[in-house]
């Protein structure tokens, strides 16, 4: 098979498509013909060394979906041939034309759903459904959502609506026409000067940028009012400082790491995965990439020039 293999950290380009051996499923495992891979902003932190060690040589990738055509001992052989979807976890391996799972891991994914859209929901959507925990939005919030044309953002911008929030989302160029399609109220480009001073009394604020442009949507919160920290894409971490959270009375909540746990992660997944079934989740899914293009897919989301979740496809 082919497969994206990288052998050191740093740029991109170091994501090479190479021909490696078939895996074999082990106990417990199947292995998946991969039709769908999703990237995630944490792959390119893992690609540059941000989260401690590696075993070099390497295959990124921790969101895959795709068809079982192999079980490994104790699976019984009615997997094969079903669609499923699976987070691999921290160990990756998923940017390649087939991956290995643990059973238990696997989530069926009906006919009428596609492969990019379930792998969009399966990492990401289950991250969006503990940020929301949190959140607990009402329909009396008015509620900011950073990067709201990013895979994250876009899920966040439908549930407020859903719930009755007035929701405004903070995009640049012609995100701002997505944003406003996915039903925001009001759209705003974060990157012209002064973009946070016609804002106030903003309830809640949903942050995975951080930096500038998450401290500056802290400043736009009311008295009492609340952000929520999912992320910093930017570098650094918005600046919650009891000096900027003092004079409002502001309370900042990180929703990720332990947090983000309680509830445990399958029961995140399966929250998901149901609201994809449902139609409560309609996830924005940027044009896929191919696989031997990994390179381009995470140059394209470290610059911000995708909408949505971004793909592989093998």
């Amino acid at each position: 098979m082919f497969a994206i293999r990288q052998h050191e950290f740093g740029p991109a380009e170091n994501l090479r498509f190479e021909e490696v051996p078939d895996p074999e499923p082990g106990p417990g495992q199947v292995r998946v013909t991969v039709a769908a891979v999703g990237v995630h902003f944490v792959d390119t932190i893992i690609r540059k060394g941000g989260f401690g060690p590696v075993d070099f040589p390497t295959t990124p990738g921790r969101e895959v979906a795709g068809v079982v055509t192999a079980v490994g001992a104790g699976v019984t052989s009615d997997w094969v041939g079903r669609r499923v979807v699976t987070h691999l976890g921290m160990g990756g391996g998923g940017y390649a034309e087939l991956a290995v799972a643990a059973v238990e891991a696997l989530h069926p994914v009906p006919d009428d759903v596609s492969f990019e859209a379930a792998v969009a929901m399966i990492g990401t959507g289950r991250t969006v459904v503990g940020v929301l925990d949190v959140a607990r939005l009402t329909a009396d919030d008015v509620v900011l959502v950073t990067s709201a044309a990013g895979g994250m953002g876009t899920l966040f911008v439908q549930e407020a609506r859903a719930v009755g929030a007035q929701v405004i989302g903070l995009a640049s160029g012609t995100k701002l026409d997505h944003v406003m399609a996915n039903g925001a109220d009001a759209a705003i480009d974060y990157t012209r000067p002064g973009w946070g001073d016609a804002l106030k009394d903003i309830t809640v604020v949903l942050d995975g940028v951080g930096g500038e442009v998450g401290t500056a949507a802290l400043r736009t919160l009311g008295v009492g009012g609340r952000t929520i920290i999912y992320g910093w894409a930017s570098g650094t971490a918005t600046d919650t400082s009891v000096d900027n959270l003092y004079p409002k009375s502001l309370t900042a909540v990180v929703a990720l790491g332990p947090g983000l746990l309680r509830r445990g992660l399958r029961a995140l997944e399966d929250e998901s995965m149901a609201g994809l079934a449902s139609g409560r989740f309609v996830p924005a899914v940027n044009p896929p990439f191919a696989l031997k293009d990994a390179a381009r897919a995470h140059e394209a989301l470290e610059s911000r020039a995708t909408v949505g979740k971004v793909v592989l496809k093998p």
